[in-house]
């Protein structure tokens, strides 16, 4: 797949992208505090009033087209993250795109922190080229209100089992069970940011996300945090013949907590309506010369192996752990 790249001229006669959260000029915000942050959240909104811990009768008369089965399976228990939380955190209506695309193997190994690298390795799919995804989500209706989020991990193998590459990976596919480690994250919310940073020690960063979705193509536009202007544009078709059958999948991160320590958090997602192609003309990714096209540059991205379009998913997202706990139950 070509990499497109924004020109000074198209940057500079774009709008600027403000780099306050994407809200309704019409929404009242309100101050919480958390974890000794000033976060502004949607004043009456889902976190201001229940901090992520909402009933789900709320979220049934709120949305009542929403199915929300799948989450009276699921049991919130009360954690500390830094601030009080619930874990899992809910996200009841969303959509995003994913690719999948090789990159430079040593470059990818190199950003991994050595303690990390003790446990998981990129996978490479062939001699010298690994794999990165880039995925862009937009959490229409979550315990988090409304945000954005662009997400670029590198895939690797699961902590305490071996790396056998494209073997690893199959694996990997056919259990539903996808590991990664996350290099960059950018939110369009403080809330998403904060949360993330405290809470489960993510390379979170607030900058604009300008979601825009017509009757065949989505697009996000994400502004550099430094300029406002925009920086990387990632547009892809939204693919026919979906499928609906509520598909289970697991994905999940090896980390480090804020006391250096080793951890793994995931998220289980329910797949209300998805498709996926490998055609490289279904995907547009512009790159232009902010920080986060700057660092995708230099992975020396490749081939795209595999789209995914998801129309609709719900997702459950879990705090970190002990690594020691998840290799302990192997």
């Amino acid at each position: 797949m070509k990499l497109k790249y924004l020109t000074s001229a198209i940057a500079l006669t774009s709008s600027s992208l403000s780099l306050v959260a994407h809200a309704d000029e019409h929404t009242v915000m309100t101050d919480i505090d958390i974890a000794g942050y000033s976060v502004p959240v949607e004043a009456g909104g889902l976190y201001d009033r229940y901090r992520s811990n909402p009933p789900l009768s709320v979220i049934a008369e709120s949305k009542p087209e929403l199915d929300l089965s799948w989450f009276k399976t699921l049991d919130k228990t009360q954690v500390d993250i830094g601030f009080p939380s619930y874990s899992p955190n809910f996200y009841y209506k969303n959509e995003r795109i994913s690719v999948v695309f090789t990159a430079d193997a040593d470059k990818l190994a190199a950003l991994i922190p050595d303690k990390v690298a003790a446990q998981v390795q990129p996978l490479k799919i062939w001699p010298g080229r690994g794999l990165v995804v880039l995925t862009a989500y937009a959490y229409h209706y979550c315990d988090n209100d409304q945000y954005n989020e662009i997400a670029l991990s590198v895939v690797t193998n699961q902590p305490g089992n071996g790396n056998w590459g494209p073997l690893s990976l199959i694996g990997q596919a056919m259990s539903g069970d996808y590991w990664g480690y996350v290099l960059k994250l950018p939110v369009d919310t403080e809330l998403a940011r904060v949360r993330g940073v405290v809470g489960y020690n993510l390379p979170k960063w607030l900058t604009a996300i300008d979601f825009d979705s017509d009757e065949t193509t989505v697009t996000y536009t994400v502004a550099d945090e430094k300029t406002g202007q925009p920086d990387l544009i990632f547009s892809a078709d939204k693919l026919t013949d979906l499928s609906t059958d509520g598909e289970i999948v697991t994905n999940s991160f090896t980390n480090l907590n804020h006391n250096d320590e080793l951890t793994y958090g995931y998220a289980k997602s329910r797949l209300m309506s998805y498709a996926t192609s490998t055609d490289e003309a279904n995907v547009r990714l512009t790159l232009g010369d902010g920080y986060l096209s700057d660092f995708i540059r230099s992975l020396d991205l490749g081939a795209m192996l595999k789209y995914e379009y998801v129309a609709d998913f719900q997702s459950a997202l879990y705090v970190p752990q002990p690594l020691s706990v998840l290799l302990s139950e192997q």
